[in-house]
């Protein structure tokens, strides 16, 4: 009975809204000094083709894909609004640890087992593509230095030798099936993944592969300036402008009516781009993407720590279970970013939690003292001492806190139920919300009409790019890419099918499959 009361009060517990953002939010080091946009507000447009809620990684890829192909499209009166409850770029994309460190060799046997080969294959290639995808469009944008993307080895560190035993077992599945994928992985053993990443004398031993760091928040937010710039007539970023409430057609508008606190706009597409927020507005993707709060320290490095540690991206897999992660920053005090992962931060005041004006402290605890632990007393040495200029001029003005830790706070996550992103059109089965007619759909005046005008991309409706169980920056930028392709109706010219995997898509099946029963009587079967 004691079970059955507990999974019952988890499921009222994941039922409710997680509310709008908190206005109070924690400091994060990734979000100073702020961008020159952090506040920007546009006028609100009484009316918009496209209105995007969301301004972090996923909304920045859906509004820079629809600005794009409207203006290829000849269309060059579009009005492209994007909403954002507090400062631009301040949810999980401006919280997170910079990392492109897609889960490969990890999560294959079980991805193929439960899709297939094909689908399986896609997934992981999915994963992959964003390394070099984010470099190219930090390169087509000019923010490749501002945004500090780099290569680095990603370094799976194991402490005890049956995890690693089995992660070398998944390790030789995913090299026999996929060759080319795993090309850059290799395994070293105890005394020598002790000598060359200069870890701890306890270490079991390591899986290292090809991955990517970024500044998350420089790059998105260095995007949304571009788009500004680009598009002054076209689009509309509101910062501090939440979205309090989505309606459907009324005896006044054949639109969607999105209503602000300042305001209101019609718009025949709203595109949902807020993660672990999205049931606020979205009332039936609650306990199908659940919010929970991660945790997120920026450390002064050991004075004895080698340089090249800058090279590496760590994933420090614990012998309890969960792990955490961490990777260097490349300028500046070279800080050490280091966060819990997803199931790290599984508390159970964590699970649904939204408030991320405070952290875990018994997280934060433990992050502010293990990075000793991690590469051993005598690699790290002394601790560094904070310099006399506010650590650096780039920060000046910003009280960060004295000691190892400079800066401590937290990130709401979006947990899939199904461990999956969730792609595409939101079924009006689904949200019980009637979309606007057809002949409300955008419209299009230029180069690819033949007559005076034609309809333009999807017919009108709800879409979704969510859900990304705290591996978003391997998701969520060709989420959103593709996202905005089924929005213009460009799919085939896009080439979604080649590379976009259906697993993803959002449909009214996978959303009646996707339970917390079907989640535990998975995680019974491992």
């Amino acid at each position: 009975m004691q079970p059955f009361r507990g999974y019952k009060a988890l499921r009222e517990h994941l039922q409710r809204s997680p509310g709008l953002p908190v206005d109070n939010p924690s400091q994060s080091f990734w979000m100073y000094p702020p961008s020159p946009i952090a506040r920007h507000r546009s006028e609100i447009p009484d009316y918009a083709d496209f209105v995007v809620i969301g301004s972090g990684i996923t909304g920045t890829s859906v509004a820079r894909r629809l600005l794009e192909g409207c203006r290829r499209a000849g269309w060059d009166g579009v009005r492209v609004l994007m909403l954002e409850a507090r400062d631009a770029c301040s949810g999980a994309t401006g919280r997170n640890g910079g990392h492109i460190s897609p889960p490969l060799y990890h999560d294959w046997a079980a991805l193929q087992e439960q899709y297939g080969e094909v689908i399986a294959q896609k997934v992981i290639k999915f994963r992959l593509a964003h390394l070099q995808e984010l470099r190219r469009v930090a390169e087509e944008e000019g923010i490749l230095e501002l945004s500090e993307w780099r290569a680095v080895d990603s370094v799976d560190v194991y402490y005890d030798s049956r995890s690693f035993t089995n992660a070398k077992a998944k390790l030789s599945k995913y090299q026999q099936d996929l060759p080319f994928e795993a090309s850059h992985h290799r395994v070293y053993e105890a005394a020598e993944a002790i000598e060359t990443f200069h870890l701890a004398d306890d270490v079991a031993g390591c899986i290292a592969g090809g991955a990517g760091a970024i500044h998350p928040y420089r790059f998105v937010t260095g995007i949304l300036s571009n788009l500004l710039a680009r598009y002054p007539e076209n689009f509309f970023l509101r910062a501090n402008t939440p979205c309090v409430s989505v309606s459907g057609p009324s005896s006044s508008t054949s639109y969607y009516t999105v209503m602000m606190p300042q305001g209101q706009t019609h718009t025949p597409h709203v595109i949902h781009a807020t993660n672990g927020w999205c049931s606020h507005l979205l009332e039936p993707m609650r306990t199908k993407i659940v919010p929970a709060r991660g945790n997120m320290s920026a450390q002064r490095p050991g004075r004895s720590l080698p340089p090249t540690t800058v090279l590496h991206s760590y994933i420090f897999h614990l012998p309890s279970g969960g792990y955490d992660y961490l990777t260097q920053l490349p300028k500046g005090d070279h800080e050490l970013m280091l966060g819990a992962g997803f199931t790290q931060s599984m508390y159970p005041d964590e699970v649904g939690n939204t408030d991320d004006g405070t952290y875990n402290k018994s997280i934060g605890a433990r992050l502010g003292d293990v990075l000793p632990r991690y590469f051993g007393e005598k690699n790290w040495g002394l601790g560094a001492q904070p310099t006399d200029r506010s650590d650096d001029d780039e920060h000046s003005g910003t009280e960060w806190i004295q000691g190892r830790t400079k800066a401590m706070w937290s990130g709401i996550i979006g947990a899939s139920i199904d461990l999956m992103p969730w792609v595409g059109r939101l079924p009006s089965t689904v949200l019980g919300r009637p979309e606007p007619p057809v002949l409300s759909s955008s419209r299009i005046s230029g180069v690819r009409a033949k007559e005076a005008e034609a309809f333009f991309g999807a017919a009108p409706g709800e879409w979704i790019a969510a859900g990304y169980t705290g591996e978003g920056m391997v998701h969520a930028w060709l989420s959103g890419k593709a996202l905005a392709g089924m929005i213009l109706g460009t799919e085939k010219e896009d080439r979604l099918s080649e590379w976009f995997p259906d697993a993803l898509r959002m449909t009214h099946a996978r959303w009646r499959r996707a339970t917390l029963e079907a989640l535990a009587g998975g995680a019974s079967e491992e």
